[in-house]
């Protein structure tokens, strides 16, 4: 057998000898042996001649190419490049590494025939001798090989690793590639299982016959049954010799994936994707595709192929150049691979030599090297697989038991690599515990994942926590305190009683499932035996491996999700990151595992330690409390924005709250507060926020229809009223609006972090620039923050001391109103005054986000405004037109009493400062800059603005904003209060001479001009001046837009200060026309009567004879 395994490299020599000769110049004795190789019949006398009498002028001549025989030059012309057909191993790389080459395979038989006669030539090893002669004399084993049987050729292959030689790595690198296109090249190899092949029916073994199946598919079928038979499948065996052959061959192609073949083709396009910037060689290109084993991307056969080298590894740890390479000291310095004890067959398996180093480890002879070496894989993954190599082989109950029969839980003593591993954390972290006491490892395990634990503790302790796990006897602690417990409640009478009804693990499952029951749920565990489950529970949740159900019913999406998550606690949150993309079994495990942490959130005990800063500061009274439910996050959430908060504390915080939206469970406060509301009113609905938004429009509808008896209860109104403040300070904790409006995130808020509402807000600056879809949901948030202020996050945050000092008995919901009454006292934090600035912008756009308004104006907007509400869209706003229309009604003094204060509230506030006016904004956005510079940069909001566009009226050039600015001057007219600049200049006068008249309505300007126009009133200067203005403006107003119908001149007549001037002298007029009336109608009733008499003689109407009088 070591003849063949050497002499299945000799044949790799024999080509490269081709390659070397045309590199001379000269024919060599490569191409010589090549001859004779096509000349004769294959090894095995069957087949043809290696090529066709035909061409035997051809090689006669020149030297013979694989190019230019008949049956290959079609295949060769169309596949490989011009300048390689006249070097015979540059057609044979082209050919056997395409994609197609089974249909060369059976129209180019010529092409395995010449390879197999082309390694029979004993001329090859001389051409090695002479490539490799300084390499050959540096390698003490390859110098004191035997010549002529082709071991040297072997030899330099094991040993290629080492050869610095150019041309020789060159020769032995090519030749390698050339052999394992072939099973037929390697030695013995059909020989030996022939047999096997039929049987398994792999493919047809005669040369030269014409099949379907590629020489490497011959091969994986022979490993994939090799396989099968380890795994103790029926009517699958192979023979021996053939065993050890098909090892030999994945042991050879351990370091450069192209060898493989079978592998190479079904992860050649898995290889581009995934790994290639991966150089080939050292194995480095089967790690890659095995950490991206469970892509979604990742085609099937190549999954399948990765899973079977897989499984050969586990037969033959040298299948694994890392790891062989890695381990190759530590193995023959600890005899690993020479007892006695152990069948040979077994000494390779790699359970049995992890196991032996694992041993030396624990001697203390060996260094942690071995698991952390850079060539093997990472300690995590070795010990994954260890286990897992250990249940796959039947070895886990036998070290079950001896974990059992030692008890280390009773006394971490007996595991002397525990105890010197973890000797330091003992003395600082559980100094206070006496030593041998059991309560050891718990305190251990408090610490695991700390600044206190060391590395190398940390890594025994899970290795034994690992069994605990499995065995809940193995910690006394538990078994002593849950005894009873687990025979009154779990119905057994062994503490780990096991049966087919009984499945082990049962029992402790049964034990918490307990754990948190109420009074009113049932039977509950005792308070000792609590206290241990909530124990074991906490250090269970630090790592997924300490959970026997999560660990099995979820390996495969810890495969396929968490791959790359190996950070401590970051595998749970991965799964439930990916909750909804779990298999069924796993999605359960995962829901109920979350549904118990947001119960008891010391369970996370990663972010309990994470948040201990802020939980010492705010949240200390709940977290003392023995029962949480749930209390401790809600404070955490409530603190998120502290200064003790962390990053590491926000962000674990945060990653739970968007885990709660996923499901109501997940929240405990609200599921138990809300079950039976959810049952009745929103049905069938599974996500939270789905879930909050059903609740919150039900309250709203029943609160809407006044005397309606509220459906959903009180105790669930104040915990949703909890949940939709908490949904309110992170964009991502509303995912439809979160998911609308992604793209305009990346956009415009790419900067802006999450959390705090800053993205919202973000969004709600950027609102005209925002896609419709987005803008619409923005529009229907703002909607609702306006009717309730308290969700409001940015508000109610930048504005807390200010509604403390101001708002602190009033209504939530009147909270924005409040603000805004106080926003000019000098005691106002600057800060909270802009804030409520914006907000009143944003009132002023659309009458809908004012909702004190909407219910004055209720009869106003559609009596009045009917024409903009039929032509506006849902969810748009209105850009103030329906607010100025009401003003203009104002004006008009046709509002009712309510809508009229609202209106006139509006209007001073705007009056003040002119973004308030959106209207205004939107039609003098180029006028402002340009005549009102000074003013805009000023920032005082005292009117100012709007007090230049009236002086620089006749310089307005925009028709829209000439309009804007003639209505101010139209509703000034109308209160006095409208206009702060002459309000302010009249100030004294108002006082003095119009004090008993009460303003609104135009009463106090129409007491102004007349005090005007009196001349015994002496008016101050300055306000004599801006009335004198105001008359000019109104003047130039009524004749650049005069009335357009009766009923605007019926309103200038009436919001005129001349007002009873007109009607007196209407009034006279009316007088007039009907005295002159009736002056006319006697005239003409006296000529009519005249004119109407009957002639003398004639009868009149009632029969009588008329006389003439003169007669």
């Amino acid at each position: 057998m070591a003849a063949c395994r050497r002499v299945q490299r000799l044949l790799l020599l024999m080509f490269i000898c081709g390659w070397i000769g045309s590199a001379h110049g000269g024919k060599s004795d490569t191409e010589n042996a090549a001859d004779n190789a096509e000349r004769g019949k294959n090894g095995a006398g069957e087949g043809k001649a290696a090529a066709p009498d035909g061409a035997s002028s051809v090689r006669r001549g020149g030297g013979w190419k694989l190019a230019e025989e008949a049956a290959c030059r079609e295949d060769v012309s169309r596949i490989c490049p011009k300048h390689s057909w006249n070097n015979n191993l540059a057609v044979l790389e082209c050919l056997q590494d395409r994609k197609d080459v089974r249909k060369q395979g059976r129209d180019c038989i010529l092409l395995w025939n010449y390879k197999l006669n082309l390694t029979t030539d004993p001329k090859f090893e001389s051409v090695a001798v002479e490539v490799c002669k300084t390499t050959i004399s540096g390698i003490k084993e390859c110098a004191a090989e035997e010549r002529g049987k082709g071991y040297l050729v072997s030899c330099l292959v094991d040993h290629r690793t080492n050869i610095s030689e150019y041309q020789c790595n060159q020769y032995i690198t090519k030749m390698t590639s050339i052999v394992f296109s072939d099973y037929r090249l390697i030695c013995g190899f059909m020989d030996k299982c022939k047999d096997d092949i039929n049987k398994l029916h792999c493919g047809s073994v005669n040369t030269g016959e014409k099949d379907i199946h590629s020489q490497g598919e011959v091969i994986a079928c022979l490993e994939k049954g090799l396989v099968s038979e380890a795994e103790e499948q029926p009517a699958i065996t192979i023979k021996e010799d053939c065993k050890k052959s098909i090892m030999r061959v994945a042991e050879l192609s351990s370091d450069d994936f192209h060898l493989d073949r079978h592998l190479y083709f079904a992860c050649r396009e898995d290889r581009e994707r995934y790994c290639e910037n991966t150089p080939a060689g050292e194995g480095k290109v089967y790690k890659c595709l095995f950490n991206h084993k469970f892509e979604e991307s990742m085609s099937d056969k190549c999954k399948d192929a990765l899973s079977t080298r897989q499984k050969l590894i586990a037969q033959d740890y040298k299948v694994s150049y890392s790891l062989a390479k890695a381990c190759k000291p530590d193995l023959r310095k600890y005899r690993c691979n020479m007892d006695t004890a152990m069948p040979r067959a077994r000494e390779a398996k790699l359970s049995y030599l992890l196991l032996c180093l694992e041993a030396a480890v624990h001697r203390g002879e060996a260094s942690d090297a071995m698991w952390t070496d850079t060539g093997s894989a990472p300690y995590s993954v070795v010990f994954h697989m260890f286990w897992f190599l250990l249940r796959r082989s039947n070895w886990s109950n036998p070290l079950q038991t001896l974990i059992q029969e030692t008890d280390p839980g009773a006394d971490y003593r007996i595991d002397r690599a525990l105890n010197e591993a973890c000797e330091s954390v003992i003395q600082t972290a559980c100094k206070h515990i006496r030593n041998g006491d059991p309560m050891i490892l718990s305190c251990l395990m408090e610490h695991l994942y700390t600044d206190k634990m060391v590395e190398d503790c940390e890594h025994r302790l899970l290795e034994l926590q690992y069994f605990i796990s499995r065995d809940w006897k193995l910690d006394p602690i538990l078994y002593k305190k849950c005894q009873n417990d687990a025979s009154r409640i779990c119905h057994t009478h062994g503490w780990n009683e096991t049966s087919e009804f009984m499945p082990p693990g049962a029992v402790f499952s049964c034990l918490y499932r307990h754990a948190y029951r109420t009074e009113m749920q049932g039977r509950r565990l005792s308070r000792d035996c609590k206290t241990e489950v909530q124990r074991i529970l906490h250090q269970r949740a630090l790592d997924v491996k300490l959970d026997p159900e999560l660990q099995q019913r979820c390996m495969t999406d810890l495969g396929k999700w968490c791959s790359e998550k190996t950070e401590a606690g970051q595998e749970l949150e991965c799964l439930q990151d990916h909750l909804d993309e779990l298999v069924t079994s796993c999605r359960d495990v995962v829901g109920n595992l979350t549904e118990l942490e947001s119960e008891d959130i010391q369970i996370e005990a990663l972010l309990i330690r994470a948040c201990e800063p802020v939980i010492q500061s705010y949240c200390h009274e709940v977290a003392d409390n023995q029962i949480d439910t749930g209390d401790l996050m809600e404070c955490l959430v409530a603190n998120k924005h502290q200064k003790e908060m962390n990053e590491k504390c926000t962000v674990g915080v945060t990653h739970f709250q968007l885990i709660q939206m996923k499901d109501f469970r997940f929240s405990y406060k609200f599921k138990m507060a809300c079950k039976e509301d959810v049952l009745k009113l929103c049905p069938n609905i599974k996500k939270k926020v789905d879930v909050v938004i059903c609740l919150s429009t039900t309250v709203r509808n029943d609160t809407l229809q006044e005397g309606k008896e509220q459906r959903v209860s009180m105790k669930c109104r104040k915990q949703l009223r909890v949940e939709e403040l908490e949904m309110s300070e992170d964009i991502r904790l509303e995912p439809d609006l979160y998911e609308s409006c992604w793209q305009d995130i990346k956009q415009h808020c790419q900067n802006v972090v999450f959390g705090n509402a800053q993205v919202i807000e973000c969004l709600k600056e950027k609102k005209k620039q925002l896609t419709q879809h987005c803008h619409q949901k923005v529009f229907k948030l703002q909607e609702t923050e306006m009717m309730d202020p308290e969700l409001d996050f940015q508000l109610m945050r930048v504005c807390k001391q200010m509604i403390r000092r101001f708002c602190s008995e009033t209504d939530a919901k009147n909270m924005l109103q409040c603000l805004k009454q106080n926003k000019n006292s000098e005691l106002m934090d600057p800060k909270c005054k802009q804030m409520i600035t914006k907000r009143q912008i944003t009132q002023n756009t659309d009458y809908r986000l004012n909702p004190v308004l909407r219910k004055a104006c209720k009869a106003d907007i559609p009596k009045f405004c009917q024409g903009i509400l039929s032509n506006a869209k849902d969810d748009n706003e209105l850009e103030g037109q329906v607010i100025s229309c009401l003003k203009l009604k104002y004006a008009d003094q046709r509002l009712s009493p309510d809508c009229e204060g609202q209106i006139s509230v509006i209007l001073q506030e705007s009056a003040l400062d002119y973004r308030l006016d959106p209207q205004l904004q939107l039609q003098c956005n180029d006028e402002i800059p340009r005549l009102c510079a000074e003013e805009v940069a000023a920032q005082e909001q005292t009117g100012q603005v709007e007090e230049c566009l009236k002086i620089n009226l006749l310089k307005i050039s925009h028709e829209g904003c000439k309009k804007e600015v003639l209505n101010i001057l139209k509703e000034s007219k109308a209160d006095i209060f409208v206009d702060p600049v002459l309000h302010t200049a009249c100030a004294l006068d108002i006082k003095h001479q119009c004090a008993a008249i009460p303003p609104g309505r135009g009463r106090q300007m129409s007491c102004l001009m007349e005090a005007l126009q009196d001349k015994r009133v002496r008016l101050q200067p300055e306000c004599k001046k801006r009335l004198q203005d105001r008359i000019d403006m109104w003047s130039y107003a009524a004749k650049v837009a005069p009335a357009e119908g009766f009923s605007d001149l019926a309103g200038q007549v009436f919001t005129s200060p001349a007002k009873t001037y007109i009607l007196s002298m209407l009034a006279m007029c009316v007088v007039l026309l009907f005295l002159m009336g009736l002056l006319c109608g006697r005239i003409t009733k006296r000529q009519g009567k005249r004119h109407s008499a009957p002639p003398a003689g004639q009868k009149d109407r009632k029969g009588y004879i008329q006389i003439d009088q003169q007669k």
